[in-house]
């Protein structure tokens, strides 16, 4: 078995070094605790964050006025605010513009146009626009660095595994050092935990790459960790069953939507959406947000594909456009444009629909970031009742740093290590290198694609039933079975990433039993047995959660502000 360095101790414990977990870090620091940041990678460039972006939620009342309602209307009407419980999304909006002067007084420019913030996109015309657009493309090295200047440590190459329990609270983390040439565990001590690990992708075969599982719609290496670590210690997960799906250049999967200044068309010219005839950088082709599906309903149907057109788009947006591409990270997409010689001002643009992913659905969490587990928090694109995209990790990052810090002086350090869970889970991890031979984790990574897709499939155009999904969850455990008995790592990196399929595997069982719940068609969750919308389930909740080796699943209503 791989040996174990001496425990750590530490009062808040951030698992995750993206945009969540470096805010929740300088949040807790500031509270006047010791804080750890257990990272996988390095901080300064991880998570979905990490190349960059260009669009922050924010309440700002010089631009949006003093009622404060209007602008949590048009945030639950977006396309990030379906799931939403309403008190967090409150929460949320009346500290997002203290989070936004924060990144730029830290060195994040918020304000590339001027002396004042300036929103743009994503809205309808003569609606308020509540994205603020800015220059996000050094954020991760800017978090990274005021955070180490205020005093967080940060321990990178060292992902979490599991999070462990004593007497019904939180303890601490077994996380695995792959800092040297030869693993080794480390079990860290923790008064309080934030999990701020991200989205889960890879679980649904790649849509514009089938068998390249990390051509992915959102950070490939955001493998749904949290969700899994949370599932198993009997963490209240809420709002599993309905996936997301995002959209932007054919085969481009991470080159996304939201900079391109443009208007979405059939192959004949016709406008696909009725809200703009000719793109601003201020007003946008809003159709994708609202009919989300647009791509693969054209292709589906014999009318498309669809193109954005940015010929009718003045030199100067061109040229903001690009400019945005950059601070989004979108290097990749712009080189390729270049080298190939496509010119958006001359050229059309495939869009599609990329694969289903677990974007805003995850842990359930309270006002103040804390999951149903005492002691434990949860910040960003794992939770499951409310999602902002990188504003939303930001600011709950925030607030459930502020909050574990105020509440570990309550907290004893307990020996973590002394758990026998620790010893099992550490002894199964290192049998997968110990083996002489065996599978692949990529083989058991497209085996549950291709099992999601089958049993577990998310609209458009694909249906779930009752039969579909018990099936699914009985070869989904098979496969479990066969995973955890033959996958072979080679080596640290191998390893890592058989971790991440088997944690992946615990997030298809989550959607699963979610979906099975749900009798209702809704959104991209669609049922041949249950066709219909039922208008009584519009704002209720499914949370699903294990109970002695039991899946408990139960309705709320939505927590309306």
């Amino acid at each position: 078995m791989l040996s174990f360095n001496t425990p750590i101790n530490t009062d808040v414990l951030i698992v995750g070094g993206g945009i969540g977990g470096m805010c929740a870090a300088i949040a807790a620091v500031r509270g006047g605790v010791d804080v750890l940041v257990a990272e996988k990678a390095d901080t300064r460039r991880s998570g979905s964050g990490a190349t960059g972006n260009d669009h922050f939620c924010c309440y700002y009342p010089k631009a949006h006025g003093k009622d404060i309602g209007v602008i949590l209307k048009e945030l639950r009407q977006s396309q990030v605010g379906a799931y939403h419980d309403e008190t967090l999304s409150l929460r949320f909006l009346e500290e997002s513009l203290h989070l936004a002067d924060l990144w730029h007084e830290w060195g994040i420019n918020m304000k590339p146009f001027g002396e004042d913030y300036e929103f743009m996109g994503h809205a309808f015309p003569g609606r308020p626009r509540i994205w603020l657009k800015y220059d996000g493309h050094n954020q991760k090295t800017v978090l990274t660095r005021q955070a180490k200047k205020e005093g967080v440590r940060i321990l990178n190459r060292h992902p979490v595994l599991d999070l462990i329990v004593l007497d019904g609270e939180i303890a601490g983390a077994l996380a695995l050092d792959l800092s040297n040439a030869e693993p080794r565990f480390t079990v860290i001590r923790a008064r309080k935990v934030i999990l701020t690990t991200g989205s889960a992708n890879r679980l649904y075969p790649a849509a514009g790459s089938p068998g390249a599982p990390f051509n992915t719609a959102w950070c490939p290496a955001c493998a749904g960790a949290g969700q899994a670590q949370g599932w198993r210690i009997g963490a209240k997960m809420v709002n599993m069953e309905m996936p997301y799906r995002h959209a932007g250049p054919k085969f481009f999967s991470r080159a996304g939507k939201s900079t391109w200044i443009g208007v979405y068309r059939y192959p004949d010219g016709r406008l696909l959406g009725p809200f703009v005839e000719r793109a601003t950088r201020s007003v946008g082709d809003i159709t994708c947000d609202i009919w989300n599906s647009a791509y693969s309903d054209v292709i589906l149907n014999g009318s498309g594909p669809a193109y954005i057109d940015c010929t009718q788009s003045s030199p100067e947006d061109l040229g903001f456009m690009r400019e945005g591409m950059h601070s989004e990270g979108l290097t990749a997409l712009v080189n390729y444009m270049d080298e190939s010689g496509l010119d958006p001002s001359r050229h059309a643009v495939e869009f599609m629909q990329y694969e289903p992913f677990i974007i805003g659905r995850g842990l359930e969490i309270d006002i103040d970031g804390q999951t149903s587990v005492p002691g434990l928090y949860a910040a960003g694109d794992m939770v499951g009742n409310f999602r902002a995209d990188l504003s939303g990790s930001a600011v709950y990052g925030w607030i459930a740093g502020g909050n574990a810090a105020g509440s570990a002086a309550n907290a004893g350090i307990r020996n973590a290590e002394h758990s026998p869970w620790v010893e099992e889970r550490a002894a199964f991890y290192s049998s997968l290198l110990e083996r002489p031979r065996g599978a692949t984790w990529k083989e058991a990574n497209l085996a549950l694609q291709q099992l999601m897709d089958s049993y577990a499939a998310a609209g458009p155009h694909r249906l779930r039933s009752a039969t579909l999904l018990n099936a699914g969850l009985k070869y989904l455990a098979d496969l479990r079975r066969d995973a955890e008995a033959q996958i072979k790592a080679e080596d640290p990196h191998s390893l890592m990433r058989a971790i991440e399929t088997l944690d992946l595997m615990d997030n298809g069982e989550i959607v699963m039993h979610a979906a099975l719940e749900r009798k209702e068609s809704r959104d991209l969750h669609r049922r041949s047995d249950y066709t219909f919308t039922n208008p009584l389930l519009a704002d209720k909740f499914v949370t699903v959660r294990k109970q002695n080796g039991s899946v408990i699943k139960e309705w709320r209503p939505r927590w309306n502000a």
